[in-house]
């Protein structure tokens, strides 16, 4: 089943806001276990349990997780009938727009402000097929708000002052960055809530991958490949790269301190291009594409869909290749955003200093403000183990470290 919908040509995790009455009965438990179903099937969720903090003002904080959601369940229970919140809820969904699946709990008489709405019956049998079927149609069929990528605007005056050339094809919307003749793609990434980290059952996990939600309200244009040799030769003039065989390959042989040196030049020789490292938070939401599974591929990977040490397979996988090497920018499939290399080939540094994750939701995460390491994600060519390439896997290195298996991917201003 379909579990995302397209905006933009990009594929989405729908955002579900979970209404409902504290009343300690079964309604209450129900919302508990729909929060769970629906983030085991990849949707994003705000339960105000899970989305609430200390000090927030909660009609601001509704508000905004409305607008920011596509569909509202309601979970319908004998105390619903009374709430003045929950009506004051189910009243702005339907003054934004969003469509209300009422699910009933228990057996209740309908108030007035309901009895509009077709119910799904919990109170006996529980399909939950049936809810994520509900939510994905709802979901499918929202519009769009309207923003500055459509396909027109991107070809048109709004695209991005930096770009030589701009449009829009089977992964969504793009813009050219030349210098000097050489050419990077950059992919737009459109903003949206997401799982970051991974869930205790996935294979290989570490400690430190402690999952939670994350929102990113701001999108961004993503290099649709790492920084190559000939980019990095052609701003600042030298190629310190070990692998020298072509001028696509990854540059390496940098350290973080060296990727500054460079964003902080090219900012200067193309106007408005805002360069920079993405953070810690788009990185693995870039990387996933709209996926919860270990790679953006799926469950497992092959050395035709990852250049690592093939040999040593993920998971009980089938042994692959090993190139023992880098390979070109766009030797290997993309995934669904049209970004190439997300796994493997290099490490990509991270704007973030690596430190432990929150515990609970966040909104446009920066990393720790202080620490010793700066965060490297992907694996690299050199990789031991198919799962330090997973999605969700942490590394990291001091800032001017340097070896032959760390490069950097571009990110360029909203």
């Amino acid at each position: 089943m379909q579990h995302f919908f397209q905006s933009a040509d990009l594929y989405l995790m729908p955002k579900a806001f979970i209404s409902y009455a504290r009343d300690g009965s079964y309604g209450e438990n129900l919302a508990t276990e729909i929060q769970q179903q629906l983030q085991a099937a990849g949707f994003a969720v705000f339960r105000d349990v899970i989305g609430l903090k200390p000090g927030d003002v909660w009609y601001h904080k509704l508000e905004f997780e409305l607008e920011s959601s596509d569909v509202m369940v309601l979970v319908v229970s004998e105390k619903v009938r009374t709430s003045k919140w929950v009506h004051n809820e189910v009243s702005m969904a339907e003054e934004i727009g969003i469509p209300v699946i009422p699910v009933l709990a228990e057996k209740v008489r309908h108030p007035l402000w309901l009895r509009h709405l077709q119910v799904l019956d919990f109170c006996g049998a529980v399909d939950w097929s049936l809810l994520l079927g509900a939510i994905g149609h709802h979901a499918g069929e929202r519009p769009s708000p309207p923003g500055p990528l459509s396909r027109q605007a991107v070809e048109g005056e709004q695209r991005p002052v930096w770009a030589s050339d701009a449009g829009q094809d089977q992964y969504g919307c793009y813009a050219d960055l030349e210098v000097k003749g050489i050419t990077q793609k950059f992919r737009w990434i459109e903003p949206g809530t997401y799982w970051m980290g991974s869930p205790e059952s996935e294979i290989e996990r570490e400690d430190d991958e402690n999952q939670h939600q994350v929102t990113l309200t701001k999108g961004f244009w993503m290099g649709d490949t790492t920084c190559t040799q000939a980019l990095w030769k052609t701003v600042l003039g030298n190629n310190p790269a070990n692998f020298k065989d072509n001028a696509n390959n990854p540059v390496e042989q940098v350290s973080w301190d060296d990727a500054q040196k460079f964003l902080q030049t090219l900012n200067s020789m193309v106007s408005g291009s805002n360069a920079r490292l993405p953070t810690e938070a788009e990185w693995e939401y870039a990387c996933r594409a709209g996926t919860n599974t270990p790679f953006s591929f799926g469950d497992n990977i092959t050395s035709e869909q990852v250049n690592h040490y093939g040999i040593y397979p993920y998971a009980n996988g089938k042994k692959g290749l090993s190139w023992q090497k880098t390979v070109p920018v766009k030797s290997l499939p993309a995934n669904a955003w049209g970004l190439h290399e997300m796994h493997g080939n290099v490490w990509e540094f991270c704007q973030d200093w690596y430190g432990d994750y929150p515990a609970e939701p966040v909104t446009n995460p920066m990393g720790s403000p202080v620490g010793v390491m700066r965060v490297t994600r992907g694996g690299s060519w050199f990789s031991p183990s198919g799962g330090l390439c997973r999605s969700a896997y942490r590394s990291g290195c001091e800032p001017d470290f340097r070896d032959d298996v760390s490069g950097f991917r571009l990110v360029l201003g909203h």
